[in-house]
């Protein structure tokens, strides 16, 4: 597993834990599912649901998605 870099700048004084820490409440309701079903099956919709749902910024973040992904053990 490699290392995040959490501070790393990205946009506008935006680091990549910001836009963990928008993300992740929201993220985490979702992946608790009420039906035991993950909404989020794999990285690539990962991927997709982080840029549509990232505030001012809609470019993907490779650290952001590497960071859910391991934390819900998504490949």
């Amino acid at each position: 597993m490699t290392t995040i870099n959490l501070e790393k700048h990205i946009w506008e004084g935006w680091r990549v834990i910001d836009f963990i820490n928008e993300l992740e409440p929201t993220l985490d309701n979702m992946m608790k599912n009420y039906f035991g079903e993950r909404i989020i099956k794999n990285k690539t919709d990962l991927k997709k649901w982080c840029m549509e749902n990232q505030p001012y910024y809609k470019k993907y973040i490779p650290e952001v998605v590497n960071y859910f992904a391991n934390k819900y053990n998504l490949k």
